[in-house]
């Protein structure tokens, strides 16, 4: 009988042991607002959990409305993150009954943070209403339909997740915050922050030698999206049009804007998937210009260790196989 109660006594002894691992493992439940963070946390989570998100592939973080279902995962998750009231206004509603760790990621000491308008001269960089048919005007390097109400000059560009210092400094609250949460996990986290930063060392200067030659192609946007990335690959955008929800504009403003693209000679024009602005053909149509995408939030890039890096990848890839073929 002895060896058969040893045996007996190992295997509750197993059965323990593997009992405490799954509870000193347990996951830290975290959600992210949208992809791009849940990217971030990802690589922060990875081998030990996996971060969940707020709004579904291709909703508007500006105006999404949650549902019943969503408020529940809002007010039960452990760690919860945001870009901030300049992105998600609906947030600061849904947020004052959670009792639990939240965290705007605009708000986080050292980083960096772009307005829109910045860095322009007086005057350089006119911006352009659609008031009908009477009021059509035309600039070089200027901003042709009617301003999304969020992109006023001066206000916060909360694209700021496209900017790799910003994601490194998103990483680092994550790790921490984790840590404290998960302390049986704060190796793993630490050593997957110090990973996820090497990758980006060698990611960044291939990006750069990737975008350098296209820094003097022209390029056009429907959404002010992209600041951050062109700012830090030495790009810019010579026009967006931007164009409030469903308005259409008039036929003398389309015909002004088909002026700026003529004038400007063979350039891209991107929009954001998955929709493509009805205005897109009606613009281009017969000019040397060619439509294209640009995915800033980073649709098709799997949630895993390396979900940030092709988001960022993805871009560039978007960038150059229109641009380089100017």
């Amino acid at each position: 009988m002895l060896p058969r109660l040893r045996h007996v006594s190992s295997l509750a002894l197993s059965l323990g042991l593997l009992f405490s691992a799954a509870v000193a493992h347990a996951d830290v439940r975290v959600l992210t607002s949208i992809k791009p963070l849940q990217l971030i946390a990802a690589a922060v989570q990875e081998g030990a959990g996996e971060p969940d998100v707020l709004l579904p592939p291709g909703a508007s973080p500006h105006h999404y409305a949650l549902r019943p279902s969503d408020m529940r995962r809002v007010q039960d998750v452990d760690l919860l993150y945001w870009i901030g009231p300049d992105m998600e206004s609906f947030m600061p509603r849904v947020l004052a009954t959670r009792e639990k760790p939240s965290v705007a990621v605009q708000s986080l000491p050292d980083m960096t943070l772009r307005h829109f308008g910045e860095g322009e001269g007086e005057g350089e960089h006119e911006h352009e209403h659609d008031h009908g048919d009477d009021h059509d005007h035309d600039h070089d390097h200027d901003q042709l339909g009617e301003h999304d109400h969020d992109h006023r000059p001066g206000s916060l560009d909360a694209h700021l997740w496209l900017l790799p210092a910003n994601a490194r400094v998103i990483a680092a609250r994550m790790a921490a915050d984790l840590s404290q949460a998960d302390p049986a996990n704060a190796a793993r986290y630490a050593a997957n922050l110090r990973a996820f930063g090497e990758r980006l060392d060698a990611l960044e200067p291939r990006l750069q030698a990737q975008l350098k030659p296209l820094a003097t192609k022209p390029f056009f946007v429907f959404h002010e999206a992209f600041d951050y990335f062109e700012a830090a690959y030495g790009l810019k955008h010579v026009g967006v049009f931007s164009v409030a929800g469903e308005v259409q504009p008039g036929a003398r403003h389309v015909a002004a804007m088909r002026e700026h693209l003529q004038r400007v000679g063979p350039s891209c024009v991107f929009s954001e998937p998955p929709l493509r602005p009805r205005l897109a053909e009606t613009l281009t149509a017969g000019l040397p210009a060619t439509l294209a995408e640009l995915d800033a939030m980073g649709a098709t890039a799997p949630i895993d260790a390396s979900g940030y890096e092709s988001l960022l990848q993805g871009l560039a890839d978007g960038l150059s196989g229109c641009l380089g073929k100017l």
